[in-house]
């Protein structure tokens, strides 16, 4: 998921600079860390002893918020909303 943060990023680059590309290159910025620490989350549910079922549900909503968040982005950006 990370990975099409990135190109979606490299897709809006290639745009001419305008405040609607500004604003979706940071929201996908920032839904590139919100995968990405749903990943640490999960890893870390699997890996430490002492975690209990908060990581993993942490790790779920934070990757369902980042669902989300892409989706809404691919929409805004696709049909061209703002």
């Amino acid at each position: 998921m990370v990975g099409v943060c990135i190109m979606v990023i490299s897709i809006v680059k290639t745009q001419p600079a305008d405040m609607v590309s500004y604003v979706i290159d940071k929201a996908l910025a920032i839904d590139s860390l919100l995968f990405t620490l749903s990943a640490l989350l999960s890893f870390l549910s699997i890996r430490l002893e002492c975690a209990n079922d908060s990581f993993e549900r942490w790790a779920e909503m934070i990757f369902i918020l980042g669902l989300v968040s892409l989706t809404l982005i691919a929409v805004i950006f696709s049909f061209e909303i703002v």
